[in-house]
């Protein structure tokens, strides 16, 4: 098991949770209330701070639910959480409804957390880079 330490930077910041065992994320809430127009995005507060341990990120994803039934995703998805970082963890939050607005209210799940193992990688620059079946073909699709 990893342990991740969580703090509450505010009091009302709601600390994240797992509604099933076996879930692979935990829910983060948003601490504010947003109003989002269609086509509009926000930049919405957890609360909270975490600490991932290092060799591992912090990866915060939409929630399918907001997706399918309003059209509510995250611009940057996945956002990482570094393990250095220790600032508020924040959620930009984008509505593509292109019809309807969409309020996001403190203590709604708007994201959700998954932390991962990350390998060290060290890049090395080549001259030249090794031959593969699919070589430079597919950039946006692998039939191309």
């Amino acid at each position: 098991m990893i342990e991740v330490s969580v703090c509450r930077l505010r009091a009302d910041a709601a600390l994240p949770s797992q509604p099933y065992d076996g879930d692979a994320g935990f829910d983060l809430a948003a601490c504010d209330r947003h109003e989002l127009a269609p086509g509009e995005r926000a930049l919405v507060s957890t609360g909270l701070a975490v600490a991932i341990p290092e060799g591992h990120g912090g990866f915060v994803l939409p929630r399918s639910g907001l997706a399918a039934r309003h059209g509510l995703t995250i611009v940057n998805a996945p956002g990482l959480i570094d393990s250095g970082y220790r600032g508020e963890v924040r959620v930009i939050l984008l509505n593509t409804d292109t019809a309807e607005p969409f309020t996001i209210e403190p203590g709604m799940r708007i994201a959700q957390l998954v932390v991962l193992p990350v390998p060290h990688v060290e890049l090395v620059e080549q001259q030249e880079l090794p031959e593969s079946e699919r070589g430079a073909r597919g950039f946006g699709s692998s039939r191309v």
